[in-house]
């Protein structure tokens, strides 16, 4: 028996043997957080309580506080398999069936199984424990969740290959989150709670960094509120409940597909945001296939808009289908347990609103607990008469109306005459209606109306009694006049709506088309001005287009292209005013009306890639001054400093030596030398980077690359180093092989440890650690100093910078600036993070270097 068919079938008449286990799942956002530990806590409660519990599977991963938490619980011995030479184990379902007891601790649900198993996937297998009767207690990471498994891979940038579908947590009874804040959580893995060692560094600057875990755990929270309002939902359908409860405040805007739709979309957006309410966008499909609600059908462009500006407030769009568009608007708005109904004005008439009260009086008689907003429009009663205004047909075709409308009657008159005694009054009826219904086809409102009275008048003189007059003996005659009209002012009006329609959807695609070349122009064309007013002149089929700008109370020309360019906006054809100073002036030919509003757009766009062009250039000119200031400053310190202080040193030293009043020790004189050659390693070591400075500004640095280990490379790099000696060197020399340049590696990694041991020093030395990631070989040199200012982790490679020049060491701080330029040059990167428990790590990482038939560990 399934879940779903013993949902109500009361335990007490429970055939025995035939209850389904209960499932009871410990949901983290990220491993570490102690879903295992809660979950072996909540085993031994249920022990302690007398209830009969067994571990069918739970993996520690060496982590001391959940392995105590097994101690006095019965552990199932695992099954043995072989894959590829390995021995390998995974639960034992057979024994644990065999045991039966009432309780199973299952860890890691969505763990695939080793290929020879009983079932493919763990998932599986909790299954025939459950349809054993037996309860299970679980554990799943929120990356494992099918439907969460891509967002997660954005977020992290690790493809997580285990996946669960979402329905078999769903179908737990009990899902519990197991919560930590990301803080918190790096601090376990800095202690070593979590990983060994050596996995520790990479962890906490990849998957674990504190951006990644924040979304992680948003990701959980909002998942687990789903799984809420899901059990809430269902509640509510299984207990038949219908009114509304305001648990959650949620939002319904019922759009009815006329131009109002996105008028009501935005002002319901505000309403929400008020409230702090979801919001729900919704269109009613009338059951024999029209668009409503509404006399307007919602077509493809309208909706795609709506759909599009839903998403942009942070909506849901949703389509229901009923023949009675108030009771779907509330049943739609009560399923989902709406507080708030948003609906627009009536675009009916006052007429027409005495037959039919309309959708949204209907909606308030009906609500009940739903508060319903009327929200009033520029669309609002008066539709018809709007309509009646112009008709949207061609000149060319209204006219073939108009001569239709005068020899078509005539024509089937004529007919109607010389058959006389062969066709009924019927018939003759008929070829006027048709008359009426193909004049209405082609010409429109006015055309129809005057077939329909010429008809009219012709039909009641030659065809009925008495003939050849204008009275109307029988009653039937005048209704069939009457109908005669109708008939053609109502064609008429769907012909000129169907054709105000077609216009309106032809210009809006050509005007969207438009303004996106325009967008796509100004934002990735090198030269936007000039090759936006070439496409205005080319779509409009103009002579000339000028931007112009008035400056000292005269008018230039800013860019123009074609022949003849207007000098002032008054001897131009068209002028567009996008602002009092800036005209987009036309020459050419007359532009009608219509054009404007694209006009208007393209003249927008054409001040915006202005202003771009205009702040492009003073960027670059400012970044100039900036970058020369700045180079100019840092020189001068340098000289006026660090390259003094070894000189004073040396002139003082050898002034000493040279002296002939004074006698010295054998001791003193090679202090005295020392002095000189330390200063002189100094003015090397200055010279040397400001050369490599140099040479990098240049793009003259062209690093030969070949396979090299890092052990090699920091064991030569530390003898370069002075004070080295007590640097903690963690470097296994089986990590795989990077493609670099040894000697640009190795001043990379000289100059990141003289960097630590100069501004790093702290409670512990300075440590040189190595880890593979992702198919990278880190390397990360680890002090525990100041460390840098927040926000301030870029800037450490920039030249000249000494904590931002608040320290008094010597240097001008171009080792790390000369570090980045080498690692950049052989294709690797270097970055700085915070050390956990202050400090600051450096990060060296170059690709890993694959060979044939070895993989990375």
């Amino acid at each position: 028996m399934t879940r779903e068919q013993t949902e109500g079938v009361d335990e007490g008449d429970t055939p025995p043997g035939t209850r389904r286990g209960e499932l009871r799942i410990y949901l983290g956002a990220a491993p570490g957080v102690g879903k295992t530990y809660a979950m072996l806590g909540e085993a031994r409660r249920r022990l302690g309580r007398g209830t009969d519990v067994v571990v069918g599977l739970v993996e520690t991963h060496g982590r001391n506080k959940t392995a105590e938490l097994l101690d006095g619980l019965e552990v199932v011995p695992r099954k043995r398999l072989t894959h590829r030479g390995h021995e390998l184990t995974e639960m034992d379902v057979d024994a644990v069936l065999r045991r039966a007891p009432e309780v199973a601790v299952v860890d890691e649900l969505a763990h695939s199984n080793v290929p020879g198993s009983r079932n493919e996937k763990r998932w599986h297998d909790v299954r025939e424990l459950l349809d054993a009767g037996i309860t299970v207690l679980s554990t799943v990471n929120v990356q494992h969740l099918q439907s969460l498994n891509d967002v997660v891979q954005r977020i992290t940038g690790v493809a997580q290959r285990e996946t669960i579908p979402d329905e078999v947590v769903r179908a737990a009874e009990q899902v519990e989150l197991v919560d930590i804040t990301p803080e918190a959580l790096r601090r376990r893995l800095a202690h070593g709670n979590v990983y060994a060692a050596e996995k520790v560094d990479a962890a906490l600057s990849n998957y674990f960094q504190p951006g990644n875990l924040t979304a992680l755990r948003e990701l959980a929270l909002l998942w687990v509120a789903d799984q809420v309002e899901t059990a809430l939902q269902r509640h509510r359908a299984q207990q038949r409940i219908t009114e509304t409860w305001e648990t959650r405040e949620r939002v319904v805007a019922a759009i009815t597909g006329g131009p109002e739709s996105e008028t009501l979309i935005r002002r319901a957006s505000r309403i929400a945001a008020r409230a702090g309410a979801e919001l729900l966008v919704l269109h009613v499909l009338r059951g024999d296939g029209l668009a409503g609600p509404g006399p307007v059908a919602l077509g493809p462009s309208v909706l795609g808009r709506c759909r599009v500006l839903a998403e942009d407030v942070g909506a849901t769009f949703h389509t229901v289908v009923g023949d009675h568009v108030p009771s779907a608007l509330l049943d739609f708005a009560r399923g989902v347990n709406a507080t708030q109904l948003v609906l627009g004005t009536s675009r009916r008439s006052r007429t027409a609103r005495l037959l039919d009260e309309g959708i949204g009086a209907a909606v308030v008689h009906e609500s009940g607990p739903i508060d319903v907003h009327m929200v009033t429009h520029e669309e609002a009663g008066g539709r018809l008469r709007r309509r009646l205004g112009r008709s949207a047909l061609a000149p060319s075709r209204q006219l073939l109306g108009w001569l239709l409308a005068v020899l078509a009657p005539a024509a089937v008159t004529g007919l109607g005459v010389a058959l006389r005694g062969q066709l009924e009054l019927s018939t003759n009826v008929v070829n006027y209606f048709l008359v009426c219904v193909v004049i209405a086809l082609v010409g429109g409102l006015g055309p129809a109306l005057l077939t329909s009275v010429l008809s009219a008048l012709l039909l009641n003189f030659f065809f009925t009694e008495p003939f050849h007059t204008l009275t109307v003996a029988a009653q039937g005659d005048v209704i069939t006049l009457v109908a005669m009209v109708l008939v053609a002012v109502l064609v008429s009006l769907v012909v000129d709506t169907a054709a105000r329609r077609s216009a309106q959807a032809s210009g809006a695609r050509t005007e969207a088309a438009l303004l996106a070349s325009y967008a796509r122009t100004v934002l990735t064309d090198p030269r936007p001005l000039e090759r936006l007013l070439e496409k205005v002149r080319e779509n409009f089929g103009l002579s000339s287009v000028t931007l112009l700008e008035k400056r000292d109370g005269r008018w230039h020309r800013v860019a123009s292209v074609g022949p003849d360019p207007c000098a002032e906006p008054d001897s131009a054809d068209a002028d567009i005013a996008v602002t009092a100073e800036v005209h987009l002036v036309l020459r050419g030919r007359t532009l009608p009306a219509a054009d404007r509003r694209a006009l208007e757009a393209a003249a927008g766009q054409a001040l915006l890639a202005l202003r771009q062009q205009r702040m492009a250039a003073a960027a670059a000119q400012a970044e100039r001054k900036a970058a020369a200031n700045e180079l100019r400053t840092a020189l001068l310190s340098a000289v006026g400093h660090d390259l003094r202080t070894p000189l004073t040193s040396i002139k003082a030293a050898v002034g000493s030596l040279r002296a002939q009043d004074i006698e010295l020790s054998a001791e003193d004189t090679d202090e005295l030398l020392a002095t000189v050659e330390e200063s002189a390693d100094r003015l090397v070591g200055l010279v040397n980077n400001l050369l490599d400075s140099s040479r990098l500004a240049a793009g003259a640095v062209r690093p030969l690359l070949r396979p090299v280990g890092y052990d090699e490379v920091v064991s030569y790099a530390l003898a370069n180093v002075d004070g080295a000696a007590g640097v903690r060197v963690s470097v296994d020399e089986r990590l795989p092989m990077v493609l670099a340049d040894p000697g640009l590696l190795e001043r990379v990694v000289a100059n990141v440890v003289d960097n630590a041991l100069r501004h790093g020093g702290g409670s512990e030395p300075v440590a040189v650690r190595a880890s593979t990631h992702a198919e990278q070989v880190e390397l990360r040199v680890v002090d525990h100093g100041r460390g840098l200012p927040k926000g301030a982790a870029e800037s450490a490679f920039a030249p000249f910078q000494r904590l931002g020049d608040r320290d008094n060491t010597p240097g001008v701080g171009l080792g790390l600036s000369v570090a980045k330029g080498f690692m950049e040059a052989m294709g690797g990167t270097i970055r700085a993070e915070d050390t956990p428990g202050g400090g600051l790590t450096v990060v060296i990482s170059l690709p890993a270097r694959r060979e044939s038939g070895v993989n990375l560990p």
